[in-house]
């Protein structure tokens, strides 16, 4: 299984507001450059938070976004289930598959799929920015130009 480029999306910018200790509020610009990824998949991304309340967002001048609730509030299974949609792994009906009714593979795949989203329902997005990535994640905070191949050794 791979999470969609959108689900990693949606991941980056969570994971960047949950540093609190800023003066200023964190824009879209400001997030495309740091992670160094296109402001226009970006935009479609932070709306979707937005319309999750996942996140706070304000417009216009001196306007931004935040998260909505505490760090811990948020549980990674919850979050990426809704990012990738709910879809199943499979789908016997686009193609049709000559085994539909007949074949177990759905049965096996939708029942890991929950497996899959009730381990990451153990963790919160708390979990996912300690230690050496919240290190990172304030760096980056903290720097204008963004050199990539220094954070490395940090994740």
């Amino acid at each position: 299984m791979q999470l969609t480029h959108f689900t990693d999306l949606g991941l980056r910018v969570l994971m960047y507001l949950s540093h609190k200790d800023r003066l200023e509020p964190v824009t879209i610009s400001e997030i495309a450059t740091k992670f160094a990824i296109s402001r226009n998949h970006l935009v479609k991304v932070v709306h979707f938070l937005a319309q999750k309340n996942w996140i706070i967002t304000t417009r216009g001048k001196g306007g931004g976004m935040a998260l909505a609730q505490d760090v811990k509030t948020y549980r990674l299974g919850s979050i990426i289930r809704e990012l990738e949609g709910g879809d199943a792994l499979i789908n016997c009906a686009v193609p049709p598959c000559v085994l539909r009714g007949n074949c177990q593979l759905k049965s096996v795949l939708d029942q890991a799929l929950s497996v899959f989203y009730t381990a990451l329902d153990q963790y919160t997005l708390q979990d996912a920015v300690g230690g050496n990535t919240q290190e990172a994640i304030i760096m980056l905070h903290r720097s204008g130009f963004v050199d990539h191949a220094k954070f490395r050794h940090l994740l």
